[in-house]
């Protein structure tokens, strides 16, 4: 199988049935992304026609087929004088280190990993502080925000990625640029590294581990309770704090439509026990709950009354709120909503409603394991 472009549509190549079959096209400025396997293409296609650099931030970059094919596209634009830089979270990196990247390097890349584990007296909290911040930006011109990392493990996953052309580039080609400046330093002054920033109509929120600030949180709150018709939310784990469950309650309460979608098989096991505990009095104060079925929903997406959304790296959890480097892009651009509408119906077209009463007679071990994880749920 091979890839063609013609114009801005997209085809694969079928070897074994010598057919040509149209993949994406792409809508410019703004293009939303759900299967990986599209926006992979369209990235490295990106990749391959940019004329100066190409910047990525990301979590995680797998030893596999998909982050080969990454590193050898960057590799080979490197070779050609670009400016190439990569930031990806130490502990998210896994296998792949600097010896992963050795000819890039070698050619002019520069590779960093973000926040080496240490073992210091503050190591189990320090630990949970990662970057998961997910960017990629080409030229000044080109950039992705949204949920996915860059592996094959995700290929059957619902993602969530927005594809933008025009200078916002330049503004997140800025913040990545701090980040890749305090890769592996402690951050004093948390205000200047976790603010609101504007771009146009956007708002560009950039998390920083933080008990106090958590700008992102606060503005959550904010939105949904000036809601007065829809809030839907798509996320992969579902831990809210105390206040964003009464601001969904108070929502649900006087009338507006909230739907909160969730894998119903996550990736992460403990999350899926734990969320359990909370699900329950949601339903009852009126909130819509949908376990999205084929695989898992990956997505990051807060929409409001279908006028405001919020999408990114940010899961809907005390980890992500208190713990992580995290970015949301939040806007009202109407050529997004429609996107977004489209993305949400295909979600709830495959989700089914939770169940209330079969939740009621879960096992006790069930209930038990959910008390057990109770005390730690802001490290999940």
């Amino acid at each position: 199988m091979r890839f063609v472009r013609i114009y801005q549509t997209y085809f694969y190549f079928c070897n074994e049935t010598k057919k040509c079959f149209k993949l994406e096209q792409i809508l410019e400025p703004y293009h939303l992304f759900q299967d990986p396997i599209r926006y992979y293409f369209a990235m490295l296609e990106d990749i391959s026609n940019a004329k100066k650099s190409i910047y990525i931030e990301t979590y995680r970059i797998g030893n596999d087929s998909i982050g080969v094919k990454f590193k050898d596209a960057l590799t080979r634009k490197c070779k050609q004088g670009l400016d190439i830089k990569i930031l990806i979270d130490s502990w998210g990196a896994g296998s792949v280190n600097y010896t992963f990247f050795s000819e890039l390097i070698k050619s002019g890349g520069k590779v960093r990993f973000f926040e080496k584990i240490k073992f210091n007296f503050d190591f189990f909290t320090r630990g949970h502080k990662r970057n998961h911040r997910k960017l990629l930006i080409i030229d000044n011109d080109i950039s992705y925000i949204g949920s996915s990392n860059l592996t094959e493990y995700n290929l059957n996953w619902r993602e969530l990625m927005l594809r933008m052309r025009g200078d916002i580039a330049f503004t997140f080609r800025k913040l990545m640029n701090q980040d890749y400046r305090i890769y592996n330093k402690y951050v004093f002054d948390k205000k200047k590294y976790s603010r609101v920033i504007k771009h146009n109509d956007f708002e560009i929120i950039r998390e920083i581990p933080s008990i106090t600030i958590q700008e992102t949180k606060k503005k959550y709150e904010k939105l949904i309770k000036n809601a007065r018709s829809k809030v839907v939310i798509e996320t992969p784990y579902f831990l809210p704090g105390f206040m964003l469950r009464k601001a969904l309650m108070d929502a649900a309460k006087r009338g507006v439509d909230v739907k909160i979608i969730i894998p119903r098989h996550s990736d992460v096991n403990l999350v899926d026990v734990l969320r359990n505990n909370y699900l329950g009095i949601l339903h009852k104060s009126g909130i819509q709950i949908l376990y999205f079925l084929p695989h898992n929903l990956h997505a990051k997406l807060l929409m409001i009354d279908d006028e405001i959304f919020s999408i990114g790296s940010l899961n809907f959890d005390y980890r992500s709120f208190r713990y992580m480097y995290e970015i949301s892009l939040i806007g009202v651009d109407k050529s997004i909503i429609k996107q977004l509408e489209t993305h949400i119906a295909g979600t709830i077209a495959e989700s089914i409603p939770f169940d209330y009463e079969y939740w009621k007679r879960r096992p006790q071990i069930s209930r038990f394991f959910e008390w057990l994880l109770l005390p730690i749920r802001h490290l999940l």
